[in-house]
């Protein structure tokens, strides 16, 4: 078993910056590739960005490339999302996932995953 949690959520207005991180426990964290995915009301869960487990290469969804980053620091068990220049439409909550030796392109797809955090609310006020 995995355990996820996030944490880094909140409001902030058009323009403005925040770091999600997720913590993961359980298990080699640096055998899991690692997803962030977010879901707006009324909407499905959608891809946001991945880190692969051994090469720690990276995607994006093309809403958000060049606005977020994604890294991971496998000493710490954590993956992050840096998100840049946030807009109105990133509102959502955003969920890491952690999939066992995952690889391309199955980790931008949401039902690959393993295990799930609880989620936290990020809100961009315009």
């Amino acid at each position: 078993q995995v355990q996820l949690v996030e944490s880094g959520g909140g409001l902030v207005q058009a323009g403005d910056s925040l770091r999600l991180s997720c913590a993961a426990s359980g298990r080699t964290f640096s055998d899991y590739s690692m997803g962030w995915f977010r879901q707006a009301p009324g909407k499905e869960r959608e891809f946001v960005a991945a880190i692969a487990w051994s090469s720690g290469s990276m995607r994006y969804a093309d809403s958000v490339k060049g606005r977020f980053t994604i890294s991971r620091d496998n000493a710490k068990n954590t993956v992050y999302l840096q998100m840049n220049s946030l807009e109105p439409e990133d509102t959502a909550v955003y969920y890491c996932a952690a999939k066992y030796r995952g690889s391309w392109p199955a980790i931008q797809t949401p039902r690959y995953y393993d295990y799930w955090g609880q989620g936290t609310q990020v809100t961009v006020s315009s």
